[in-house]
């Protein structure tokens, strides 16, 4: 169930991600073609004052009192056609704004061959928000125009003064979609590096992202497994000792029932006498340690010391050792202890003593843990993966302890050693920096 969570964190993680990336190229692609547009537009209203501060006022002014097509209005038209023709617009004509609502074409700007279809005064097809910018002297510019007699396109609109500055009309500039669709292809064209260097550095995010997350899977992998070998461990002692005091037990309460069937009853308090001081030594097993993880791991490892007679000493600073990982602290020290447990085993019972101390000062943890036992002679490999001093036992793999401290140790800045201090006592140390 947990996998499958995981599985569907990082699918949808990386869906969204696909989204997003997906979604800032679109984002990038429609404001570049906003962009252009705009650019178009203000380029078309540059070309309409230039033209509208040019036309001719006083011919205007003519047309104007009888707007007709007599030599007035042609003299313009010319005007605004040969306008037209050197600016590459669809139309150049001009307008008569005298309301914030509709506008009126008074002069079409069209070759005599097509000014027939045209009806002077006609309905504008400029959008209302621009007429009225218009109507309050400003110029304007639309956003693209769907019209179905004459198609797609951009219109801009500047005012016509005459020389005291008056507003006698404005003039209109239409530019076709196709025009600016040219713009945008090539536009497009010039920046299809950036589109295609966008596109690989979304892949190379997404590539990034599956690779840590296969890291990360693998890390937590890896140190699942360490933790996993070391309770498991754990849980063999303790069902190990268990299974002792359950027969251990048995035994006890058979040879106390023989007693008392027979009527040795002094010899039955004897043995309950007995008894009572291996109760107490199990009771001597509780711990006043802050730690849990620690608390449960030495308390463990002092039945097991107590199990083959190992004389086990401890000393556990108030502390909640927080600065570790509990998974880290787990394996630090059940290795050592546990190689401590081995290399004391081999002695004679009087000689076997462990002692464990976990203390804080002032910038470190320091774990310290000395036993009897066998002189360490090859300092130099017993850091190796698969090195082992020990005897060679079937199912068993040597040689991971130390190498699996030294790593966790070196995870941490930490350091770590171990020494014999003389022929019969080793002392292995580590210390991990608070920061």
């Amino acid at each position: 169930m947990k996998n499958r969570k995981i599985k569907l964190i990082l699918v949808l993680s990386t869906v969204l991600l696909l989204l997003f990336t997906s979604l800032n190229v679109f984002t990038s692609f429609v404001k570049m073609k906003k962009t252009v547009e705009e650019s178009m537009a203000n380029q078309s209203l540059v070309a309409a004052e230039s033209i509208a501060s040019a036309i001719d006022k006083e011919t205007y002014q003519n047309f104007l009192k009888n707007p007709v097509k007599n030599e007035y209005y042609w003299e313009l038209t010319n005007y605004l056609v040969d306008a037209r023709e050197k600016l590459g617009a669809l139309v150049v004509y001009t307008l008569k704004i005298d309301n914030p609502k509709v506008s009126n074409i008074m002069i079409g700007g069209l070759p005599k061959e097509l000014d027939d279809s045209y009806s002077i005064g006609v309905i504008c097809t400029v959008p209302e928000k621009q007429v009225k910018r218009a109507f309050e002297g400003n110029t304007y510019a639309t956003n693209v125009i769907e019209d179905p007699d004459h198609g797609s396109y951009l219109s801009v609109g500047v005012p016509i003064k005459d020389e005291v500055g008056k507003v006698m009309g404005y003039l209109g500039i239409d530019i076709s979609v196709d025009t600016l669709n040219d713009i945008k292809r090539t536009v497009l064209k010039n920046n299809i590096l950036l589109f295609i260097f966008n596109g690989v550095f979304i892949l190379v995010v997404i590539g990034s992202f599956l690779l840590l997350q296969r890291w990360y899977q693998k890390e937590v992998a890896k140190e699942v497994g360490y933790t996993e070998d070391t309770y498991q461990a754990e849980l063999k002692t303790l069902i190990t000792s268990i299974s002792s005091l359950r027969h251990d037990f048995t035994n006890h309460i058979q040879v106390l029932h023989g007693l008392l069937q027979l009527g040795e009853s002094k010899q039955a308090q004897q043995y309950v006498s007995s008894l009572s001081k291996e109760v107490l030594a199990i009771e001597s097993l509780k711990l006043n340690i802050d730690h849990p993880g620690l608390s449960i791991l030495l308390q463990t490892k002092k039945l097991a010391a107590q199990n083959n007679h190992i004389d086990m000493n401890l000393t556990v600073s108030h502390d909640a050792f927080d600065k570790i990982k509990t998974t880290d602290l787990i394996i630090i020290l059940s290795n050592l202890i546990d190689n401590a447990i081995e290399a004391t085993i081999a002695l004679p019972k009087d000689e076997r003593e462990i002692t464990i101390s976990c203390k804080t000062n002032v910038t470190h943890y320091v774990f310290m843990i000395t036993n009897t036992g066998p002189e360490i002679i090859d300092h130099e490999h017993i850091f190796k993966q698969g090195y082992s001093t020990k005897k060679a036992e079937q199912g068993k793999i040597r040689g991971q302890g130390l190498f699996i401290v030294k790593e966790v140790v070196n995870r941490y800045n930490g350091k770590f050693s171990i020494d014999s201090i003389n022929e019969l006592e080793t002392i292995a140390i580590v210390e991990i920096p608070l920061k």
